[in-house]
């Protein structure tokens, strides 16, 4: 037996994936000319990963969105070595890119406990600088909330991501003939009998365009990049978004999957990928996916006839390509097997590739020691 737990969040309007912070490193103490004293270090400005805790807490709780560290104490008399300035922490959740304003990225919270540096407090007035103290360094950062999970749910509205996991979980969100239905990231927890658990993303669904950050656009797509494997979910019948747009079938919805994954983050496409086709419970299904499977084997061939925009520059090859039906249970047995199967085997690989580096790195450590010469016979032209 196999459940799924699952963690709702509250409707997109309320959910914060990113926030802009002041931070301030505290600055230095003065130091004591006459008696040669130090003042003391400002303090440090600290973003701290913490279980629980999301940003739009952070938000609440600092409207104002500026953190000080604290000021080092002068150099006196009574004390010639001045007090260091408090440190700030800032407690944000697990998942967290911390980016400065120019772009560049100052670390990453994986684990809780991890902490990154982000404004580094000013130095105490000393000999060195005249005993005039330096202040802390001024930045504005961003804290990007970028979903852990072992696996990612991708496929355009309407292909049945959330109507999959409720047959999974029995869970119950929103649900319509109508896409957009997935309007916030979701977190659900598969959980086999022997208590292994497997994290799955359900993320709001793609449109054509969204790596231009059309639609959901990048909140969807920067939450792909975390998780260790992707799930390709399509209707075998195709889909068609709207009205004034054209009908995609699922061999075209691939195709434009990858070429919205590839034209965000090229890299996205090196994870390891699962096809589920979906809805196997409509008519015509099992023709489609002949169809379908067919035109897998020859992706290269058959993408030549699809608009020049469309074409992916490098073509998914699936581990496994799953047929189900979400309404039916059809399917689902197998895709759960698969799912755990797939998340093992690249565990194991990730696993005797870590060996192996370290296997190298104890050999270069090693010293070579020659081997002594006793009892060999010498040369005629080596030395007697």
């Amino acid at each position: 037996m196999v459940w799924i737990s699952r963690a709702c969040w509250r409707k997109y309007g309320n959910f914060v994936d990113n926030l802009r912070l002041y931070v301030k490193g505290g600055s230095g103490g003065m130091g004591l000319p006459r008696l040669g004293g130090q003042g003391g270090s400002g303090g440090d400005v600290w973003v701290v990963a913490k279980k629980d805790l999301t940003l739009k807490q952070i938000k609440d709780r600092y409207p104002q969105k500026r953190f000080v560290a604290g000021v080092g104490s002068n150099s006196s008399v009574r004390a010639l070595k001045g007090a260091r300035g408090e440190d700030v922490q800032i407690f944000a959740p697990v998942g967290i890119s911390v980016t400065a304003d120019d772009g560049r990225v100052l670390g990453e919270l994986n684990c809780e406990g991890e902490r990154v540096l982000v404004a580094r407090g000013g130095q105490g007035g000393s000999l060195q600088s005249a005993f005039l103290p330096s202040k802390g360094q001024i930045r504005q950062v961003r804290l990007d909330l970028r979903l852990i999970a072992d696996l990612g749910l991708v496929g355009f509205p309407n292909a049945g991501k959330s109507s999959l996991l409720t047959a999974l979980s029995h869970a119950t969100p929103a649900i319509a003939s109508y896409p957009f239905t997935t309007m916030r990231p979701e977190i659900g927890k598969v959980i086999y009998e022997d208590h292994k658990q497997v994290s799955v993303a359900d993320l709001p669904g793609l449109i054509e365009g969204a790596h231009m950050n059309r639609g959901m656009g990048h909140k969807f797509l920067k939450h792909v990049e975390r998780t260790k494997q992707l799930m390709f979910v399509v209707d075998v019948c195709g889909f068609q978004l709207a009205s004034n747009t054209p009908f995609r079938s699922a061999f075209e919805a691939v195709q434009l999957l990858t070429k919205e994954l590839e034209l965000y983050k090229e890299e996205l496409l090196a994870k390891p990928a699962i096809l589920v086709v979906n809805k196997m419970d409509l008519p015509e299904a099992e023709e489609k996916l002949r169809d379908l499977e067919a035109q897998l084997e020859n992706q290269e061939e058959l993408s030549q006839l699809l608009p020049e925009d469309m074409i992916p520059s490098t073509f998914l090859h699936f581990k496994h390509t799953v047929p189900v039906s979400a309404l039916t249970g059809l399917g689902l047995p197998r895709l759960k097997a698969l799912i755990r199967q797939s998340l093992e085997e690249q565990d194991a690989m990730e696993t005797e590739s870590r060996r192996t580096e370290r296997l190298q790195e104890l050999r270069r450590e090693v010293p070579v020691v020659a081997k002594p010469a006793w009892g060999r016979p010498q040369s005629a032209w080596e030395p007697s």
